[in-house]
């Protein structure tokens, strides 16, 4: 692909490598049929291929972009289904980075969108400010619903209910229920502990039960940065980076640990690609990174024990895209799930993001209802036929409460249903059929 980027542009380091990306792009056009909101728009501009070409030429301008072309930027997922598509190895997560981060700079938004993404950024990176946010959203959300536009979908995404469990914010250490096989850091997550603060206790319970001792680190460990990362705050991102890695070392000061395992798929990807969102140049978050592994790659290598007697629920297995596309983990979780007992039962079709996405669904909330409304069709095509009961099972909380808003069947995540099955209480929802 052509470019006309400046020398002093070709300068800075973050120009010169997205021109080395742009290099690898043959406009061939495979990215266009996996991308989900080009499906909905058929608007190339909504498209990676489209993106592509937006941002190179508002960087090469170097003004700020039209309203337009903006938007369509904003309305990418994120999801990298075109990445795992592409033929030639194109870096379209690094590419919409770099956009994103661009944008934040110079494009001046409306006082409205300015004021929701300060507000996003302030509050949900915070597990008690989340829970706070959530628990006043419920009570304002039938107020706010009458609003109508971009404030009524805001006000449907608000949980109906926030889970009741403990927030980790203190430096803990859970020694393995045998021999330690392992040490690992849980990375605990933000909004997670908010909404579903029972997917680290279950992830707790079954990683000592296999053998690892598992540490939280406490003070200074928090947030992963990706929700401001995703929005273009990437000064912010990186101060939470370092946070985290600070605490980590904080932890290996007292014994060197395996692994830091993450139990929320965007969290995973975010943390595997610390050594990049610093610069590359940091060997701390080099170290860091190369020890990142999702709960299920743990499990995995662990092993589980023999099947229980237990008489376990069919699950329709939903792959997260950070997981799927991002990591690159698709087999682990499923395996698991049948070396565990459980009968799985893929979804049909292509694979489409539900339109979570980090917090896409409350800043793009109509394409997110369009994308979960096609989701929900997939699964129904998955569950239809059976009488037997169901469970609906993902790494994401993201996608757990963007599901479960379309549906009655228990949406879980795959870590609790794996403790459950090795001896664990059931998770919410699956109670009757323990």
């Amino acid at each position: 692909m052509r470019t006309e980027f400046s020398a002093d542009q070709l300068a800075r380091p973050e120009i010169a490598e997205m021109e080395a990306i742009l290099r690898k792009c043959v406009h061939c056009g495979f990215c266009l049929t996996s991308c989900p909101t080009y499906a909905e728009t058929g608007d190339e501009r909504d498209s990676p291929r489209g993106r592509i070409y937006l941002i190179k030429d508002m960087i090469e301008i170097g003004t700020a972009p039209s309203k337009g072309a903006a938007s369509h930027v904003d309305r990418c997922l994120g999801c990298l289904a075109c990445q795992t598509a592409c033929p030639s190895g194109v870096d379209y997560e690094r590419y919409i980075d770099i956009g994103r981060a661009h944008l934040e700079v110079v494009h001046p938004r409306r006082p409205g969108d300015k004021l929701l993404r300060w507000l996003l950024s302030a509050v949900l990176p915070h597990a008690r400010r989340a829970g706070l946010f959530f628990a006043l959203g419920r009570m304002a959300r039938p107020f706010i619903g009458l609003l109508g536009g971009r404030l009524a979908g805001m006000a449907a995404r608000i949980p109906a209910a926030t889970a009741r469990g403990k927030i980790y914010d203190r430096k803990h250490t859970f020694k393995p229920d045998g021999n330690r096989r392992l040490r690992v850091v849980l990375a605990l997550g933000c909004v997670q502990q908010a909404l579903r603060p029972a997917i680290n206790d279950a992830s707790v319970r079954i990683l000592r039960r296999l053998g690892a001792e598992v540490v939280i680190a406490g003070d200074g460990a928090g947030c992963c940065g990706a929700l401001d990362h995703h929005i273009g705050k990437d000064a912010k991102a990186r101060k939470f980076a370092r946070a985290n890695m600070a605490a980590w070392a904080g932890c290996e000061a007292e014994l060197p640990f395996d692994y830091i395992v993450t139990n929320a798929a965007g969290c995973g990807t975010q943390i595997k690609g610390y050594e990049r969102l610093l610069g590359g140049i940091d060997a701390q978050a080099a170290s860091m990174a190369a020890r990142a592994r999702d709960i299920t790659e743990v499990l995995a290598e662990l092993g589980l024990p023999a099947q229980s007697a237990k008489r376990l629920p069919r699950v329709i297995y939903h792959d997260a895209c950070s997981l799927m596309h991002g990591q690159g983990i698709t087999s682990e979780p499923r395996q698991l799930l049948v070396d565990a007992g459980f009968t799985l039962q893929e979804i049909p079709g292509k694979h489409f993001c539900c339109g979570s996405a980090g917090s896409y669904n409350l800043m793009q909330p109509e394409m997110a209802d369009k994308l979960l409304a096609r989701r929900m069709q997939s699964i129904g095509d998955a569950v239809a036929g059976f009488e037997d009961q169901c469970v609906i099972a993902t790494g994401n909380i993201g996608c757990m409460e963007q599901l479960a808003s379309a549906t009655d069947i228990p949406v879980v995540h795959t870590a609790e249903l794996l403790d459950w099955a090795t001896g664990g209480p059931p998770p919410l929802g699956l109670e009757e059929a323990s």
